[in-house]
């Protein structure tokens, strides 16, 4: 991806691609990863690309910056339009939002830089089917005894259901078969041709309404080309969360009349939300893996909801660093977002997303106010209930009855008191404070840093804090709900009433973005103040012994699923195959059933053992394997794998089992 070149439609790229001749498609991959790194020429917002001594892209987007029909894109050669040239370079833009008014009043993109109607997540795509395990209907059922270990709370109340014409249920099925064949091809092969099927599918599901499958089929093209260019934002992991979604919300709409929520809507809703007082608490630097920078201001209004303010857009990592100081598009525009997190607005006629976003349009007016510290107002009730009992409520929605309730869930900040107790690798190694009880023994909990990009000062400021165990801090965070008992930083602010915390500058108002606000020497307590903390082994004790708190992900037979699962993703049938050949010699399937994971060692066998079967016909000849049997089985594994790990993670958040 050229992040110099327009976005283009989904269904342009389709189109272009589709043009092509079976001769020109084995070689457009080739063709879009050597025309990404060529120069683009700017004439205004018209975008050429010279691709040989007789062929220039011409690139005109429309009024929306983005190429949305076929005949905005012309090459000069003698095969146009249906060159490959054309394609490649339509395969290199960006890819674009499929409703590019549907954030025009935030006036940016979200903050993960995916399509802006978040609102079509994978909806409640699990009700029916997430965890068959659980309700022993699904080819994942435990055998009879067997304790799931998914709690109760995570099952979603059951929804309106809506019956589905003709065209819908003919849609999600083609949507269904295009991301089925991805998944059997793997990164390695899922390349442009594969992609512009996929797109062709969303395509016609949005054609036919359904917008959230449309809205997850691009999340996965997005996340396709990011692990094909390998880029630094991209995360396997999410890319199985990604291709998982599109199978439960295509499966579920092809099979029954599914509830109203998994069609989705087509564009983010912004709602009256009257006259607010809000207060910043921290920015938060966005790098999306697909090409948008930017950063995200956090707000608290006087009851103590949560808001925000973003400027996200394309641009990558220098538009993350440039719009810390950037001017807040609400209401006057006097105020950037660094002073926003020091201080706050009172807005009038506001209108707030359903995410908490709040919107800039025309009848918006905001006026700056002083800010308040975290020891006052709705801040400090931010720090005033346990750690556990905040987190107990960000994941009681599981990831499988509700994608998008749980993203916003556990998305949303928790502040608390901790003391540094050491690092351990990349982590720092925290105890809780509990409030009202600062010489308690709290949770012991890792914190990672929020991104790890270099131009950011994420990781220098944990190197700062590591340096001085025993430190003393009021910390905002993001939890992580895929990792044992670990928060995210996002600011810190010093405490009081102790000489071992931070002395920070008086313009940063008691505290320090961690992704923007570096920390020097001088701005940590000297080392005679801090009291003896005991040293922190490399590798965690037996038994619970040790400084370092237990990860029952890490530590589980689990692993050997999760393993399973993500190559299936990354390497294709072929690649989940090889153990089934081996009649588990490794012991995988026997350590998971020893370790009362039967299910799990169920889920695998059946996996391998659908992706080595082969059919053959009636002269005995080696047929094609069947896409859709095996989509079905790596989606039973990768649900219940979902499931089981985050009542895993909910299981370290709380004290009896989080080393306290």
């Amino acid at each position: 991806m050229n992040a110099e070149l327009p976005p283009a439609a989904p269904d342009v790229v389709a189109a272009a691609v589709e043009s092509l001749t079976s001769r020109l498609r084995k070689k457009l991959d080739a063709a879009i990863e050597s025309y990404t790194a060529l120069p683009v020429v700017a004439d205004g917002t018209v975008r050429r690309v010279r691709c040989g001594e007789d062929a220039e892209v011409t690139l005109t987007p429309g009024p929306s910056g983005a190429v949305t029909d076929a005949d905005q894109v012309v090459c000069s050669c003698l095969l146009a339009p249906r060159c490959l040239h054309r394609a490649a370079v339509l395969g290199a833009c960006p890819l674009a939002d499929t409703d590019t008014e549907a954030d025009t009043e935030h006036g940016s993109a979200p903050e993960d830089g995916s399509a802006p109607e978040e609102d079509s997540h994978a909806g409640r795509a699990a009700t029916a089917a997430a965890f068959d395990a659980r309700t022993g209907t699904g080819p994942g059922a435990p055998p009879t005894g067997e304790i799931v270990a998914e709690p109760e709370d995570a099952v979603a109340e059951p929804e309106e259901t809506v019956p589905l014409t003709e065209a819908q249920v003919a849609a999600a099925s083609e949507l269904w078969a295009a991301a089925a064949a991805v998944l059997a091809a793997g990164v390695p092969a899922a390349g442009a041709v594969p992609q512009a099927e996929l797109l062709r599918a969303a395509h016609t599901a949005r054609l036919a309404g359904l917008h959230r499958a449309e809205a997850a089929a691009l999340r996965v093209v997005r996340g396709l080309r990011g692990a094909r260019a390998r880029h630094d934002g991209h995360r396997l992991a999410d890319l199985v969360v990604q291709v998982r979604e599109l199978l439960l919300t295509t499966g579920l709409l092809a099979a029954a009349d599914p509830e109203r929520a998994l069609i989705g809507t087509a564009r983010r809703s912004y709602r009256p939300g009257g006259s607010l007082r809000v207060h910043g608490v921290c920015r938060e630097p966005v790098i999306a893996a697909t090409g948008y920078g930017g950063v995200v201001t956090h707000v608290v209004s006087d009851d103590g909801r949560w808001f925000s303010v973003a400027d996200v857009k394309p641009g990558g990592p220098a538009r993350a660093q440039g719009a810390a100081t950037a001017t807040v598009t609400l209401g006057s525009g006097s105020l950037n977002h660094a002073q926003l997190a020091r201080g706050g607005l009172l807005i009038s006629g506001a209108t707030v997303s359903s995410d908490g976003r709040l919107g800039s349009g025309k009848g918006v007016r905001a006026t700056p106010v002083t800010g308040r510290s975290w020891t006052s107002g709705p801040l400090a009730a931010l720090f005033a209930r346990p750690l556990a009992e905040a987190v107990a409520e960000r994941l009681t929605v599981a990831p499988g009855a509700d994608p998008e309730r749980a993203e916003q869930a556990a998305r949303e900040l928790v502040g608390c008191d901790l003391i540094l107790v050491g690092a351990a690798g990349e982590h720092l190694i925290a105890r809780e404070l509990p409030p009202g009880r600062p010489d308690a023994q709290g949770l012991l909990i890792r914190l990672a840093p929020s991104n790890g990009h270099p131009g950011l000062a994420h990781t220098a400021n944990f190197r700062r804090l590591a340096s001085r165990p025993g430190l003393r801090l009021r910390v905002i965070g993001r939890l992580d709900p895929d990792r044992a008992a670990t928060l995210r930083p996002l600011a810190v602010a010093p405490l009081a009433d102790t000489e071992a915390t931070l002395r920070l500058p008086a313009e940063w108002q008691g505290r320090a973005d961690l992704g923007y606000d570096r920390l020097e020497g001088a701005h940590l307590p000297p080392p005679d103040v801090m009291p003896v903390m005991p040293a922190v082994p490399a590798v965690p004790a037996m038994g619970g012994l040790s400084d370092v708190p237990p990860d029952p992900l890490a530590e589980a037979p689990l692993w050997r699923l999760r393993r399973l699962v993500e190559v299936a993703v990354s390497g294709g049938r072929r690649a989940v195959a090889e153990p089934s050949r081996d009649g588990d010699r490794s012991g995988g399937e026997a350590a998971m059933r020893r370790s009362g994971f039967p299910t799990a060692a169920d889920l695998s066998a059946d996996l391998t053992a659908e992706a080595d079967r082969r059919t053959r016909d009636v002269f005995g000849r080696i047929g094609e394997a069947d896409p859709d049997r095996y989509a079905r089985a790596w989606l039973a594994a990768a649900v219940y794998l979902a499931g089981v790990e985050r009542a895993l993670v909910k299981a370290t958040w709380q004290p009896e089992t989080a080393g306290s």
